[in-house]
């Protein structure tokens, strides 16, 4: 085995334990690393614990908070971006022309977020409902059952952020 094939290797088994373990492994706190989340960086992950925050003062159940990361995450992932189909913008992709709040607020996270518990808390029985049915209730998206696939990540994120791993 050449000694470039040897060092490709080594490379590899580094990089798998990195990502395996994450970016605090070693710092003396077991139990707050920080998730690592495949196609999420910082900026992303601090969305989501922005998101979570606002649910916690607004007294959202856990729950509730994993039905929003995963709803960001289908929607922008977990991006505040300025764009989308028709004037879809923001973390939730929420249109201003249909009432929920203007260009500026929708793209303010803080905002978006507030709106999307809103309207989450007005739906009869969001707590026994599918993080996805919980989602589609709000967004009324053409893709209902698109928010299951994130609901995995959705609860490590809000747990990580619930213990302090992950800040806005």
């Amino acid at each position: 085995m050449s000694l470039a094939t040897k060092a490709g290797g080594a490379l590899c088994v580094v990089a798998l334990i990195g990502y395996l373990v994450g970016p605090d492994a070693g710092t003396g706190n077991a139990q707050c690393a920080a998730p690592v989340v495949p196609g999420y960086g910082a900026d992303q992950l601090g969305n989501a614990a922005t998101i979570v925050a606002v649910g916690r003062d607004m007294d959202v159940p856990e729950r509730g908070q994993v039905v929003a990361v995963a709803t960001a995450m289908q929607e922008s992932g977990l991006r505040n971006v300025n764009y989308g189909d028709r004037d879809s913008l923001g973390l939730f992709q929420q249109r201003p022309s249909m009432g929920w709040g203007s260009p500026a607020q929708v793209m303010t996270p803080t905002y978006s977020a507030r709106k999307f518990y809103e309207r989450l808390r007005a739906v009869a029985g969001w707590q026994q409902m599918s993080v996805a049915r919980a989602a589609q209730q709000v967004q009324r998206s053409a893709f209902p059952t698109a928010y299951a696939k994130h609901e995995n990540t959705a609860r490590t994120i809000v747990d990580a952020v619930h213990r302090g791993c992950v800040t806005p």
